[in-house]
């Protein structure tokens, strides 16, 4: 009995001696897992245990991360730190971890994002800022980008998004825009511009429906037609570079950037879409066909009734003619006929 409970206590140690503090996470040595959800902590847990690779800390009242906050945990691979109140990231939050591949900072209440916020997670290859109130990203997220496969901003407030940010994507298969405030003026033409060119790669991405203007508000971004964006200054379209639509595409070939286009014409700064308006031309063109149908008809019955005349009057003159004819046949003197009678005897 005593060796049993000797063992048993041998056991717990280890697994201490393992898994470390916090008391309230729950360790999971086989899969070097811990989860420290829902334990009403606001601040990351210190003395993890150094091998942890899995890392749950969702559910929580988490506000902030400081530079040293993951110094023990250097071989995390998956963080998850959804559901917690995050407002602000500092440059260094993530300092350390070279091996994380997933990164889940959904339903938090960050607004902006540093430039290169992500310079030291070189291996990650999901990041989910799904459910914040982000307003603007910015134009790198330093070496995530590398082998980044998902990218996810659902349910933020972005009214459009960098297409440098895009470009430098270069392994990005899936990516996540929905139940944003997308403004689909001239500055999300590179935008649609590049999905286009993604989708025709093999990416997958859900709908982007347009919240502004109020004439494109519910529609889809991707199914707004290009003749729609032609009143947008030059400037915008040389921004998209040719690479970012399939080789010989209708559209690659019709929105060539511009040559020599200076910087002054960055006066279009709301830069708003300036569609025709399809129902007035659509009343225009009924209208146009009503009255050259009405014209042409007019046209051909007068021209009907005229030949109708033309001929009604020859067959009148000619009955005329005959007539007359007729008469003064009838009304020659019997002298005149004679010498054709004798002559004929």
């Amino acid at each position: 009995m005593k060796g049993e409970l000797l063992l048993l206590s041998s056991i717990i140690l280890f697994i201490h001696g393992v898994c470390g503090f916090p008391e309230m996470c729950f360790c999971h040595p086989s899969s070097k897992t811990v989860d420290c959800s829902n334990q009403g902590l606001t601040e990351v847990p210190s003395n993890l245990p150094a091998q942890t690779q899995i890392l749950y800390l969702r559910d929580n009242r988490i506000w902030i991360i400081n530079e040293s906050s993951f110094n023990e945990t250097a071989w995390l691979k998956i963080l998850d730190l959804s559901n917690n109140s995050l407002s602000t990231l500092s440059p260094g939050a993530f300092h350390g971890l070279h091996y994380l591949q997933v990164l889940n900072l959904t339903q938090n209440s960050i607004r902006t994002l540093e430039n290169k916020i992500f310079n030291s997670l070189p291996q990650l290859r999901e990041l989910d800022l799904s459910s914040n109130g982000i307003v603007h990203l910015p134009e790198s997220l330093g070496d995530a980008k590398e082998n980044l496969t998902l990218f996810a901003v659902q349910q933020n407030q972005l009214q459009h998004i960098d297409r440098v940010l895009l470009e430098s994507f270069s392994n990005l298969r899936v990516l996540l825009f929905k139940d944003n405030l997308w403004k689909c003026n001239c500055h999300l033409l590179g935008l649609k511009l590049w999905l286009e060119s993604f989708i025709y790669k093999g990416g997958i991405n859900d709908e982007i429906i347009c919240s502004a203007p109020e004439n494109w508000k519910g529609k889809n971004l991707l199914k707004i037609p290009y003749e729609f964006y032609q009143a947008c200054p030059p400037i915008m379209a040389q921004r998209v570079s040719s690479s970012t639509l399939p080789l010989g595409t209708e559209q690659g070939n019709m929105l060539k950037p511009a040559q020599h286009e200076e910087e002054g014409d960055k006066s279009h700064s709301d830069c708003q879409l300036k569609p025709r308006p399809r129902p007035t031309n659509l009343r225009h063109a009924v209208a146009t066909v009503v009255i050259t149908g009405v014209v042409c008809g007019t046209v051909c019955l007068m021209m009907l009734a005229a030949a109708i005349y033309g001929c009604a009057y020859a067959a009148i003159t000619a009955k005329y003619h005959r007539e007359h004819l007729a008469q003064a046949n009838e009304q020659r003197s019997p002298e005149e006929k004679e010498p054709f009678d004798s002559s004929l005897a």
